[in-house]
């Protein structure tokens, strides 16, 4: 059984709601899932597999207050991992989702599935997209 640590940072709640969707379809699939805040993230050694949440902010960038300290100290454990991301955004495209894929393909992280992106609280689909993304990394 893979265990799956699904970590976000979330503003306004949509970005959790995100993360609870990934976390059923990895369970759903099989998978031993933990749910964390990244504030509670000491690492990920322990796991097969990271789903990663984070909404957009600002000029469509991630949340530097937590959420990027916390993805810098865990960036050299992800390489070899399945990886996947996703987010909201409020306006814009998304171009942070891009930005952030980019950054991961640099560092030589693959990403597992395609990234979820929804425009604020995520609808039907977008659910149902991130639980697809859970069940890939189950």
């Amino acid at each position: 059984m893979s265990k799956v640590a699904v970590i976000y940072w979330s503003g306004t709640g949509n970005t959790e709601a995100m993360a609870n969707a990934v976390a059923q379809g990895a369970k759903d699939a099989g998978a031993e899932v933990e749910v964390l805040n990244c504030a509670d993230v000491k690492g990920v050694d322990g796991y097969d597999a990271v789903a990663l949440g984070c909404p957009a902010m600002g000029s469509e960038e991630l949340e530097d207050g937590e959420f990027l300290p916390m993805l810098e100290s865990i960036k050299p454990s992800l390489p070899g991992k399945k990886v996947a991301l996703f987010g909201s955004y409020d306006w814009g495209m998304g171009e942070w989702l891009e930005n952030w894929e980019a950054r991961c393909a640099d560092k030589g992280i693959a990403l597992a599935a395609e990234s979820v992106k929804a425009n604020n609280a995520p609808d039907d689909e977008a659910v149902a997209n991130c639980q697809k993304l859970g069940a890939a990394l189950a």
